[in-house]
This record gives structure tokens, sequence and C-alpha cells, in this order.
């Protein structure tokens, strides 16, 4: 059986799969001549990441596609009823990138607590002094409220981070619920657990928050989950994170709510137009970027690939 890991697949998932008779091949094809070379090379699998999507056209054309795999949570770039209905398996990898988008989230807080995404810039041109008299009002995370938006398993993870050092969380989803959480192993005291309220009513949790992070997938409508109106509740100087999805955030709205001050900083890791974002927050001095690498740690590369491994020999068996 042969897999097309379209964007890539880490040296130990290949390898598990290798070592369970599959031929898996990871020669970047072109959007626009996926479907061709599925059907000439004789692909029953295909793995993607965001950069790949598989919608009804290639579906439709590939009548040999067995399996559909998304390295990562989202799944937003595959039809994925439409390939379900058409009796394909679709599988993605929930649970392998937690950690490390809630580890980028952190070091997104951090950055836009201490203006590191601006100094880094400035250093070598700019006067010592008059950096250092500009970079002189950053603030502690310990003791700020951060209001997770989406309390899936990445919103958790960052949740434990968050609490261990010393800062308190809100959470917001469309359901009420209350979640334990585990936090990580401390040396002599053990693993702590912790009991999470998650509200479904914004007003409770988005005008408390100092830091606010959004971990929701992007929606079936393409609306965005924050706008003008979520802006108009947040407080005043709130710092903004986003390592979810472009477009969850109203981009437009985002750069009014940074001139009116209702947002003091923000962090984007995710854009509407990728791989082209709007320069202006590219340019930004208040805004934090990175390239879509929550996900990309060598840690959770592998967890991703063994998963997909896993699902695949799960799925099919073992070929040698």
């Amino acid at each position: 059986m042969k897999i097309l890991a379209n964007d890539g697949i880490s040296d130990e998932g290949k390898k598990a799969l290798e070592v369970a008779g599959y031929t898996v091949i990871t020669d970047k094809v072109d959007q626009s001549e996926l479907a061709t070379k599925i059907n000439e090379e004789n692909y029953e699998i295909v793995l993607v990441r965001s950069a790949t999507t598989v919608r009804k056209e290639v579906i439709d054309t590939c009548p040999g596609l067995k399996l559909i795999g998304r390295g990562g949570v989202g799944m937003d770039n595959i039809d994925v009823a439409y390939a379900r209905e058409k009796g394909l398996t679709v599988i993605n990898t929930p649970a392998s990138s937690s950690q490390s988008v809630a580890e980028l989230v952190m070091g997104q807080m951090f950055s836009i607590s201490r203006f590191l995404h601006d100094s880094f810039k400035n250093m070598e041109l700019g006067d010592f002094n008059t950096l250092k008299k500009n970079y002189a009002k950053g603030i502690e995370l310990r003791g700020k409220t951060l209001g997770i938006i989406g309390f899936g398993r990445i919103g958790q993870s960052l949740a434990s981070y968050a609490l261990s050092i010393g800062m308190y969380v809100k959470a917001i989803e469309i359901q009420p619920r209350e979640v334990e959480l585990t936090l990580a192993e401390i040396q002599g005291y053990g693993t702590p657990k912790v009991k999470i309220q998650v509200e479904s009513d914004w007003n409770k949790v988005i005008p408390h928050c100092d830091f606010i992070s959004v971990h929701v997938p992007k929606q079936p409508n393409g609306d965005a989950v924050i706008g003008e109106k979520e802006f108009s509740m947040m407080k005043k100087g709130v710092r903004l994170i986003n390592a979810a999805r472009g477009g969850v955030i109203d981009e437009i709205a985002l750069l009014k709510a940074l001139e009116n001050g209702i947002v003091s900083y923000a962090a984007l890791d995710v854009f509407e137009n990728e791989p082209t974002p709007n320069k202006q927050l590219l340019n930004h001095s208040r805004i934090a970027t990175t390239p879509h690498i929550g996900a990309a740690t060598l840690e959770a590369q592998d967890r991703i690939g063994l998963e997909l491994a896993s699902l695949i020999i799960e799925n099919f068996g073992l070929k040698n």
C-alpha cells in the first residue's frame, strides 16, 4: 500500500510505516497536481498537514483513495464529512501537538509582556539607552488572568502551564462544564490537580482577562470568533494571542483595537491569508508574529508521525 505524505512525516513515523510494510513517499506534490499524481502513482493513503487541502474534487477524482490523514488537530483543509460519506477513513492526531502549541503561547505571552519581539528587531541599530527606556515598563505574568477560548486538549495544556507560574485561568466554550486538570509533576510534591469551571457566558470571562488566547477551529461559516463586538467587551489593555487558525480573529478589527488601546499587544502564529499575511500585521510594533509554527517541535513531529502510523496500521493492518 502506497502512502503520499505530501507535507512530510517524521523519520520515526516513516520508519514505523515502512517496517509495517507500507511504501511512504515524501516528495512534495503541488496542490494543482495532487489528484493526478494520486491516480498515476496509485496512492491509497494521503497524509497532509496544513499546507495541502483535500477537497471534494480530489476525493471524487481519486476512486482508489482509502484514507486521508491530517497530522495535527484541525481538519478544515479536508472535506471530512464528504470523504466519510464516500467511504474513506479520515484520521487526525489531536493529542500529539497540544504541548508544543501551549508552550509557544507561553513564549508569546512572555514576549509581549517584556517587548522581546520588538527589542530583537531594534537592538542592533537602535540607541541602547533609548531602547532601555522604551522597554522599561514590562509586566509580570504571575497574578494575571488568562482567558482561554476553547478548552480542548491545547487549551487545557496551556492552562496547566499558566497555573504553574501563578496565573489565574478562566475558560469559555459553548457548553459550560467542569474540567479537572492534572498539572505537571513537581519534584517532591507529586502531580497537583485543579478544577476549572468552563463558562459559556462571555460576560463572565472576557471583561476580566489580562490575556486572552484563542484555541478554536476555523468556523464552518467562515465567521470570526472575535470581532468588534467581542473586542468591545474586553478590558482596556488586554493582550491577545492566536495560535489556532487564521480567521478566528477579525484582523481588521484587531488593528482597530490596537489603535484605540483596547488591545495593548497581540501575538499571532496564524493568519487569514497564509502564506502571504497582511503586511500591516507583520510590520506592527505591537504584534509579535511567527509563521504558523505552533506544532513545529521535533518532539511533536515524532508524536504526530508515530500516531499517524499507529492509526494507519490499526485501520489496515501490517502489510509485510
